[in-house]
């Protein structure tokens, strides 16, 4: 009966509209070729970056490791729901079954999730790296980086194994039309036709309780990290420092808000244009914009880059 549920949902058809990005744009070529470019930017920036540190031995050290894995789930989460909402424009259809309507927002929740708890993982990296700098390779050893970010994979899989069972068993008894360019729960969930009120609130306290440990360890690891930087006679220190802290910042924010407002503010504050724009900036700009964040403010990542196209260029040269 729930296998049925599932399917079916009290009607006849088992797939969804997703009533996208571009059937609200005037010019949906236009933004269709933009949103590609964005999509190739994320996986190239991404990628150059993971074989950048993998190949220069400089770069082996935690930060570069966590880096590494927030690039990973960067490219991982872009292509969960881009390219299909590129091939669908492309082809002309908009159709979602609901078993791939299941998945894609298992994983979306499950590496929105992973990315939450990685980035209290590098906020904490800083804090020990600037604030205790002479035990830093105890306190952040092979070991405790790789507990860190194992453990930030398995907390943002609760949220997938927690919310989307729930979501996808409730009755879809109303229009299977998905104001959304994918399976975000609260589009989804406004479909059913059963009362969701509980469900909405405990979404909220699952959501309260994921942001509250990150957020609660990124204040108050940078609180540590400014209070240092402050006391710190070094001017080139200084400027290092807050460089390095300032692009995760960036980051933080750019991801976390877009979050809060998703899952935490009222409905009233809703609307589905407004709930598309804001997700494309954490699951399309976000991405895009990671690599550059920290290799354009890194100089370690642009000296690597500098010195990989140099070798490439030494290398062309003598073969000719």
């Amino acid at each position: 009966m729930e296998n049925n549920t599932w399917v079916n949902n009290h009607t006849g058809r088992s797939d969804f509209d997703l009533v996208g990005l571009f059937s609200q744009s005037k010019h949906p070529a236009l933004l269709c070729v933009v949103i590609l470019v964005d999509f190739l930017m994320a996986l190239s920036g991404n990628i150059i970056l993971i074989l950048l540190i993998y190949f220069d031995a400089h770069l082996h050290n935690p930060m570069y490791f966590f880096i590494t894995q927030l690039s990973l789930m960067d490219v991982m989460y872009i292509s969960v729901t881009v390219p299909k909402m590129l091939m669908d424009q492309v082809m002309g259809v908009n159709k979602i079954s609901a078993p791939e309507c299941g998945m894609q927002m298992f994983l979306y929740l499950t590496l929105g999730g992973s990315e939450f708890f990685l980035l209290a993982a590098m906020a904490y990296d800083r804090y020990v790296a600037i604030c205790h700098p002479l035990r830093y390779p105890i306190l952040m050893n092979n070991r405790v980086c790789l507990l860190l970010v194992s453990s930030s994979w398995f907390l943002g899989s609760v949220d997938g194994f927690m919310i989307t069972p729930i979501t996808m068993t409730f009755p879809f008894c109303r229009s299977r039309e998905i104001y959304h360019f994918f399976c975000e729960v609260p589009a989804v969930m406004k479909l059913s036709c059963s009362d969701t009120s509980l469900y909405e609130t405990f979404m909220y306290l699952c959501c309260v309780i994921s942001l509250l440990f990150p957020v609660t360890v990124i204040s108050s690891s940078y609180s540590f990290i400014l209070f240092t930087i402050h006391r710190m006679k070094s001017a080139e220190g200084r400027k290092k420092a807050f460089a390095t802290c300032s692009s995760h910042m960036t980051v933080v924010i750019l991801f976390y808000g877009a979050a809060v407002y998703t899952y935490m503010l009222p409905n009233t504050y809703h609307t589905p244009e407004k709930d598309m724009i804001v997700s494309v900036f954490y699951t399309i700009l976000t991405p895009v914009l990671n690599p550059l964040i920290y290799s354009l403010r890194n100089k370690d990542v642009t000296r690597a880059l500098k010195k990989m196209f140099n070798v490439k260029s030494v290398s062309q040269e003598s073969i000719k």
